[in-house]
């Protein structure tokens, strides 16, 4: 299969109706503490496809519990000089749609750390 490299991919289908490919970046100034790598949705059929949705980051979970965490896009604002963040992708309805991204993003990073340890 060769080796894993910065910007490794994995292309999924999501419930038999789009496919989707996860683009792995790994953080490897570890700056901030904690970013294990960034994740991109790359769409590959219509109508989305030729776009992607950036800023999915991959987090080591803090405290002694371990374990990851994937936060999503956001955009933060200031009111009255405290730092707020406004989530760029929300569930319509289902609050399950979220969980199941970050279980598909959590995967493919995971499947990316297995290619990087084969290559090294």
């Amino acid at each position: 299969m060769g080796t894993a490299r910065a910007g490794e991919s994995r292309a999924l289908r999501l419930k038999g109706e789009l496919i989707v490919t996860i683009k792995i970046t790994p953080n490897d100034k570890g700056n901030p503490p904690g970013k294990l790598a960034e994740a991109e949705l790359h769409f590959t059929e219509e109508p989305l496809a030729g776009l992607k949705l950036i800023g999915f980051s991959i987090w080591e979970r803090r405290g002694g519990g371990g374990g990851r965490n994937v936060t999503f896009p956001a955009r933060q604002y200031s009111i009255n000089g405290e730092r707020r963040s406004f989530a760029l992708l929300r569930p319509i309805v289902d609050t399950t749609a979220q969980s199941n991204l970050r279980e598909l993003i959590l995967q493919a990073f995971q499947a990316y750390e297995e290619q990087a340890a084969i290559a090294s």
